[in-house]
């Protein structure tokens, strides 16, 4: 054996030497190897399971976990989101598109500001939960709840529009929006 080769064996146990003799007769049976997996198999049945029956228990997440992203309201139920296209422009996958509009003055109590977003599309399918668009928005306007995204048949739907990222009402559906807000506190009043 070479110089580098012997330096490998002794960095990894590669190397044993195999043991060739011939079988006893009990060997010969594998009596010896069954009961050694029989008791692997008995052991492994008084653990606890490693699997979730999923329907009835839900998976515990972190809570640093990112799931679907929601469009936020104020208390007021007014939607954040001034369409400033900063959340577009950070994300890297280019999953964000939206477009901007003028509010109307008979408007006022459904947006904050003079601007909003009168298209906001999130294709999922290009999204890579990295939260650069909830960092980016100086509005609180977008953030990543604590659901992931269910399954779907068709690529349409999986482009998420307006009407499915808003957050419920805040005044008209109080419990949906709390149950959505999650562990996050309602943005202050501005």
């Amino acid at each position: 054996m070479n110089v580098i080769g012997m330096e490998t064996s002794r960095l990894t146990d590669r190397a044993k030497a195999v043991d060739r003799r011939p079988m006893t007769f009990l060997e010969s049976l594998y009596l010896w190897s069954i009961v050694k997996g029989m008791a692997t198999t008995l052991k492994h049945l008084f653990r606890k399971k490693a699997t979730i029956e999923y329907p009835e228990e839900k998976r515990p997440f972190a809570p640093v976990f990112r799931g679907l992203h929601v469009l936020n309201r104020d208390a007021e139920g007014r939607e954040n989101c001034t369409a400033c296209g900063l959340c577009a422009v950070a994300c890297p996958a280019e999953a964000i598109t939206m477009e901007a509009a003028e509010r109307l003055p008979s408007e006022a109590h459904l947006y904050r500001e003079e601007k909003y977003a009168a298209k906001y599309e999130i294709n999922m399918l290009r999204c890579i939960f990295c939260g650069l668009c909830e960092e980016a928005c100086p509005k609180d306007a977008i953030y990543l709840s604590q659901t992931f995204a269910p399954a779907n048949y068709g690529r349409k739907g999986f482009i998420y529009k307006k009407e499915e990222l808003l957050i419920p009402h805040p005044i008209h559906q109080q419990e949906e929006y709390e149950k959505a807000l999650g562990d996050r506190k309602p943005a202050a009043k501005s």
